[in-house]
């Protein structure tokens, strides 16, 4: 049989090493050779012997029962083989965590990491009950994290010459140790006048960068 389908961009290749890669844009490829964490439900293949458990809502450090502050539940992978992660076809992103880095992501962009990353839910300080959430993932230690994000995100620079101020339902995430509150930018006015739809935005201030995605948030889709 032939087809385009067969080319190598969309071939799945034989693992090389254990640990993540990224299958295309839309997907990531891990290698489990002991265990991982995973969205819930963001899983669309496997191979292997792997068993995926799902874990129940609470806080702990180690990630002992975890779920993110936007109500989002992960599940451990464990065992042996491959498995393919996805979300609602959003771009997916590698990031690379070293020792003493810490960087905070908003829980709905969290698609998969290792299980050598500390884990914490924290509550964003100075955002009050905005529409990006109060609670924010703080990820430390050393491994990879994919990260997820409708369209091409931008990642923008933040100093103390120049803070930055993001709308809350477009940050994907920001450098841990930047100072973060509220910022109004709409005047009385306006705002009787019915406003310009941009009146709250999170300020960033601080050294180190903020990661923004080009749209708002979507309305999470609801069943019948």
């Amino acid at each position: 049989m032939k087809s385009d389908l067969f080319s190598s961009e969309s071939l799945a290749q034989p693992a090389t090493a254990p640990g993540m890669t990224l299958q295309n844009a839309k997907s990531v490829k891990y290698t489990v050779n002991g265990e991982m964490h995973a969205r819930q439900g963001s899983m669309i293949a496997f191979r292997g012997n792997l068993q995926f458990e799902r874990k129940s809502q609470g806080l702990g450090g180690m990630l002992k029962r975890a779920v993110t502050g936007e109500g989002l539940p992960l599940m451990v992978v464990s065992g042996q083989g491959e498995a393919w992660f996805a979300h609602e076809a959003a771009n997916c992103f590698i990031v690379e965590i070293e020792q003493g880095d810490a960087l905070t992501v908003n829980g709905r962009n969290v698609l998969c990491f290792d299980a050598t990353l500390s884990y914490e839910i924290k509550t964003v300080k100075g955002a009050g009950m905005t529409g990006g959430g109060l609670f924010n993932s703080v990820f430390t230690g050393y491994g990879k994290l994919a990260v997820m994000c409708e369209g091409t995100p931008i990642v923008i620079p933040v100093s103390h010459q120049q803070p930055v101020y993001a709308d809350t339902d477009a940050v994907v995430g920001w450098s841990a140790s930047l100072q973060t509150s509220l910022h109004r930018s709409q005047s009385v006015g306006s705002m009787i006048r019915g406003g310009s739809g941009e009146a709250v935005q999170l300020k960033l201030e601080g050294e180190g960068f903020v990661i923004v995605r080009p749209s708002e948030l979507v309305p999470q889709k609801t069943g019948n």
